[in-house]
């Protein structure tokens, strides 16, 4: 990789060190971005897909950085890659392999991400004896089970819903993404009496504008069955859900879902950040122009690394929930009081938010 590459996307607060690990014996092929320290050793999750690209790991190594900030958390940003399907018979060596790769990059500890779970990082607590996310037996506090990042969704929910007079009950909701987080958001905002009406996958997507019945999906999608053929409601193509009309959107799956390319087929008036960076930021401005209310991922989904702290910290989980809803409650008034006094997207006030707190640490990290 050239230092023209890098210099691409590198600016003032990192990346600090970005590491592609090849091992020929095992097959192996990974990506680790470590992009500030400057608040503590990184943590963030460890995907695994295909098709990761060394930039979209920076991009999320940056977000974990902004959103271990912006949470007031004593740890940098950081982020992994495997590049591998998570369905290949090959997954259980890699992630092994991948273990032992990084043993002594002991300023990062990896957590799961979309593709890993609690029993991968049980096998890389094993080898490199760091990891969080971990399976209850083992002392960990699983962020998936306890569904830690949803709840953080609909934490951002209830502060948004008081601040646009958006009332939750009776809030129609579409969710891009029905993995962990997507069940989890839809569990909490259902409990609040909002309308789950769509939701998708990666194969497909159901719809009923009166409300899914939420429950038999769950059921269902738990014994393996695609949301288009779990009888919920009616099938759609997958990408159908951006051009649905609804009052919440939770883009809960891959980066750049919503583009400039399809941003002005989005009609909701509040979008919540259940994955992360699933909104370009020229496509976030498009949206604000619009008059289109975004709660960015580094605030809305902010629960599932205060989770991931939290089990560092031995914090119990009623502390861990308490912390999470603090949290969340906080950033989402202070995003919206910003809001109002700057009038500037919410991505760029999200981001100054945590970048305040990184350059007082680099400030003092400079000076000691």
């Amino acid at each position: 990789m050239t230092s023209h590459y890098i210099d691409s996307f590198a600016d003032e607060l990192g990346p600090e060190k970005i590491i592609h690990i090849y091992d020929p014996a095992s097959g192996l092929k990974a990506i680790v971005v470590l992009d500030n320290l400057s608040l503590g050793p990184a943590i963030g999750g460890c995907r695994m897909a295909a098709d990761v690209t060394t930039r979209e790991v920076f991009r999320l190594a940056r977000a974990m950085t902004l959103k271990n900030a912006i949470n007031f958390l004593p740890y940098g940003g950081g982020k992994s890659a495997i590049l591998c399907d998570p369905r290949s018979a090959d997954r259980d060596r890699l992630i092994q392999a991948f273990a032992q790769a990084i043993q002594n990059l002991t300023e990062y500890i990896p957590g799961p991400d979309m593709g890993t779970d609690e029993q991968t990082m049980a096998t890389i607590k094993e080898i490199t004896g760091r990891a969080v996310g971990l399976p209850r037996h083992l002392g960990g506090l699983p962020l998936d089970e306890l569904g830690t990042t949803g709840f953080g969704v609909a934490v951002a929910a209830d502060v948004a819903s008081q601040k646009l007079g958006l009332p939750l009950k009776g809030a129609r909701v579409t969710i891009q993404g029905f993995g962990n987080v997507g069940k989890a958001a839809a569990r909490f905002l259902a409990e609040r009496g909002a309308k789950i009406i769509a939701v998708s996958d990666s194969q497909g997507a159901v719809f009923n504008p009166e409300g899914l019945a939420l429950e038999p999906l769950l059921a269902a999608v738990g014994r393996g069955k695609k949301v288009a053929e779990s009888g919920a409601g009616q099938p759609l193509e997958r990408d159908a859900l951006v051009g649905l009309e609804t009052d919440i959107f939770i883009p809960a799956a891959r980066p750049d879902v919503v583009t400039i390319r399809n941003q002005d087929q989005l009609k909701a008036t509040l979008v919540l950040e259940g994955a992360n960076i699933p909104i370009t930021h020229e496509a976030a401005r498009l949206l604000h122009q619009r008059g289109v209310m975004v709660v960015p991922d580094v605030i809305a989904n902010g629960g599932g690394v205060t989770c991931a702290a939290s089990e560092l910290e031995g914090l119990s989980e009623e502390d861990t929930f308490h912390r999470i809803r603090t949290n969340i409650t906080r950033n989402t008034e202070e995003l919206f009081d910003r809001l109002r006094r700057e009038q500037r997207p919410p991505h760029e006030i999200a981001q100054q938010m945590a970048s305040e707190r990184i350059e007082d640490a680099m400030a003092a990290r400079a000076s000691g």
